[in-house]
């Protein structure tokens, strides 16, 4: 007989790394959304904004009610991962729901679980359900939550998926990854246009390049990936996504020959050596430098320190499987001095999808049906994209406004006349200033006023960008700029954007 008898559950002792102001706001808004009658709510949390912190805090704050929840990954290789951050965290009473695995215990209030788990094994009693990468749908899930009585919490960085939109009645967004970026949680993106399949003709199914259509014509390039990788990015630990298994392979057998430590990790790895490349490769001085992968590596698989990430499966519709290939080098590392991600593009897919990675990167999602409509979409491939670049900082391809500097075109149409800083700036027939100095007084004037002294600066650069569609030239400088009158259509054009920013605040948390 045990000399210790079983111990109950403490909760209180849980501790969490103190919330940022972006991860606040959304735990706010997610508590207001079940107050107003929500029960199913999405939270869209790009890469890098903490999916799994807030999902556990959440769970966290039903366990300190003495209700009981559940953590539900999508799939079986992340309960590990889920269930050594919550020990992390104090939350070490919970049970894991796995045949065989030493931590079942159904009797704990908190349970982590995979869907393919719960579908053989059925749900637990819960009152709080996570479901984490909630964009990829099991039904065990789907259909459980449209009639159980506990309160859903789906966590995505990207919630594009057919159907959502049914699933949850209210979309949340943590944060845009313009925030994230500008907030130092993610790390600009350096993009290399490099050699690329031709995929003329090749075969398609529902709309997009069949696994081994691409990885056909890829096979040809893989050289030119190898030796645009030592040109561009040796020495940074790389994620390398390829169209196939048999991809994957020939790439990691063309860099062992070249004498770089590569390794394949895909659906086909056995549990075991997953494991022992993972703690390799998460070593800050790993001799394993290159993880190849088709989409094991795309979802829910976190190192800080990946400083590369080259692209070698083309898309043409699937918007959110490009973001999530991206994003897994986007993550900061100040430990290890990482200042930015090199995107080695082999596959064109950034070329493509320009326009609305731009549009998601500054303004998230505005409902989850917009989401599902950008995987909808094939895009074709636009040979003049490959020649536009941010006319202000060189960033190329070049969006509906450039990710690395912000910069926006003014729509012609509502622009007459703004050819420099000495000429009148007039937007259709309503005179703003006499000049651009003159704008730029109105605007730090206003931002004096109305702004706290540590924004005021950038305030200001923003109302001059929102009537200009330029960022203020750099010698115009904030601290000696007079005050001046500031005019009534500058006041309106202001007070225009005041209240245009409010609606999408009260409808985001709405």
């Amino acid at each position: 007989m045990s000399l210790f008898p079983p111990s109950l559950p403490n909760y209180t002792s849980a501790v969490f790394p103190t919330p940022r102001e972006f991860q606040s706001e959304a735990h706010d808004a997610l508590r207001r959304g079940f107050v107003d009658g929500h029960k199913n709510q999405m939270l869209c949390a790009p890469t890098g904004a903490g999916k799994t912190y807030l999902g556990l805090r959440i769970a966290h704050e039903a366990l300190l009610r003495g209700k009981k929840a559940i953590f539900v990954c999508d799939r079986e290789a992340l309960i590990n991962q889920t269930s050594d951050v919550s020990d992390k965290y104090g939350l070490s009473a919970h049970g894991i729901i796995k045949s065989d695995h030493w931590r079942v215990d159904r009797s704990m209030p908190f349970q982590i679980a995979s869907a393919q788990t719960l579908d053989r094994r059925g749900w637990p009693e819960a009152d709080v359900i996570i479901v984490d990468e909630a964009h990829t749908q099991y039904a065990i899930w789907t259909n459980h939550i449209k009639s159980c009585g506990a309160a859903v919490i789906g966590l995505s960085a990207t919630p594009f998926s057919t159907g959502l939109g049914q699933l949850f009645t209210n979309l949340v967004n943590a944060a845009t990854m313009d925030r994230l970026t500008k907030e130092g949680v993610l790390v600009p993106m350096r993009v290399f246009t490099c050699s690329k399949p031709d995929m003329d003709g090749a075969k398609t199914s529902g709309g997009e390049w069949t696994h081994n259509a691409a990885a056909e014509r890829g096979m040809e390039i893989i050289g030119d990936v190898v030796l645009e990788w030592q040109k561009h990015a040796e020495g940074r630990k790389t994620i390398i996504f390829g169209a196939n298994i048999n991809h994957c392979l020939e790439i990691v057998r063309q860099f062992n020959e070249a004498g770089i430590m590569a390794a394949a990790f895909t659906s086909k790895t056995p549990e075991s050596e997953r494991r022992e490349l993972l703690k390799e490769y998460r070593g800050q001085n790993s001799c394993l430098r290159v993880l190849v992968s088709v989409e094991a590596l795309a979802k829910g698989f976190d190192v800080p320190d990946v400083g590369c990430v080259v692209d070698c499966r083309p898309l043409r519709k699937s918007l959110s499987t490009a973001i999530q290939m991206w994003g897994r080098g986007l993550r900061s590392s100040p430990e290890t001095g990482k200042e930015d991600c090199i995107l080695l593009d082999h596959s064109g897919n950034i070329i493509r999808f320009a326009d609305d990675y731009s549009d998601f990167f500054f303004n998230g999602l505005d409902e989850l049906d917009s989401g599902e409509k950008l995987d909808k979409v094939v895009r074709k491939d636009d040979k003049e994209k490959e020649e536009k670049a941010c006319p202000l900082c060189g960033f190329r391809p070049m969006g509906r406004r450039c990710i690395s500097c912000g910069y926006e075109k003014v729509v012609p149409s509502l622009v007459e006349h703004f050819p420099g800083e000495l000429s009148e700036i007039t937007i259709g027939k309503k005179k703003y200033a006499d000049n651009a100095q003159h704008l730029w007084e109105q605007a730090c004037t206003y931002a004096r006023s109305y702004s706290a002294p540590e924004k005021q600066k950038g305030r200001a650069a923003h109302i001059y960008r929102d009537i200009t569609g330029n960022w203020p030239p750099s010698h115009f400088s904030f601290e000696d700029t007079q005050n001046v009158s500031i005019s009534k259509n500058v006041l309106n054009k202001i007070k225009a954007r005041n209240i245009a920013f409010a609606v999408a605040r009260e409808k985001e948390a709405a």
